[in-house]
């Protein structure tokens, strides 16, 4: 049996439910969720072993223009990562038209030979037509290798993306031990969900 593995980084603007898709992907909590916009501050791998593949998934801080260094850093470590991966999954909210970020990060994609997916999240805010439109508009900024329909939150239409992710790996070895879903250790996690409580209760960003 083939066996294939590789990298996926989940990109897009801050807020528009990458964390959210991660754990769901998992079905596990690896990567803390609020509305608070750049609540993820740090690369985080997230492993998805199956018998016939392992993908390790990179849960990127929400790209958009700098207006300060630490957004610059943040950004820059994004793009680098964009590179380093085998594909990109471009997560936007089904129920908003592009906006300047998206379209920021549909012009950075051009130059990159990575596969990218569309991945239009939040379906369950979005009436029917609403969704038919926004996707156009979509594909027409990038041509996408994939696009896909579906809600982090309520765990719909998750199969169709892991499986043509899969298809769409290379053959590869297993990087990491099946039992593993994180590269974060224990400790990390525990401080993450920590900081998500306190984000939820205070409004504030904690060191």
């Amino acid at each position: 049996m083939i066996h294939r593995s590789g990298f996926v980084a989940l990109v897009g603007r801050p807020n528009v439910g990458k964390s959210t898709l991660l754990n769901s992907l998992l079905g596990e909590k690896v990567a803390i969720v609020s509305d608070k916009p750049q609540t993820t501050r740090n690369r985080i791998r997230a492993i998805l072993t199956r018998d016939e593949a392992q993908v390790i998934f990179i849960d990127t801080p929400g790209v958009h223009k700098p207006k300060h260094k630490l957004g610059s850093a943040m950004v820059e470590a994004s793009i680098r990562t964009f590179n380093q991966v085998d594909i990109l999954c471009f997560i936007v909210e089904a129920n908003r038209a592009p906006g300047p970020g998206d379209r920021y990060l549909t012009a950075l994609f051009q130059r990159l030979k990575n596969p990218v997916f569309l991945v239009l999240n939040k379906i369950d805010l979005c009436p029917p037509h609403i969704l038919k439109a926004h996707s156009a508009i979509y594909r027409e900024l990038y041509s996408f290798a994939s696009s896909f329909q579906l809600s982090a939150r309520q765990g719909l239409n998750l199969k169709p993306l892991i499986h043509t992710i899969i298809e769409s790996l290379p053959e590869g070895p297993r990087y990491y031990p099946d039992d593993m879903i994180t590269d974060q250790p224990e400790r990390f996690i525990a401080a993450e969900i920590i900081r998500e409580k306190i984000i939820g209760l205070t409004r504030e960003e904690i060191p």
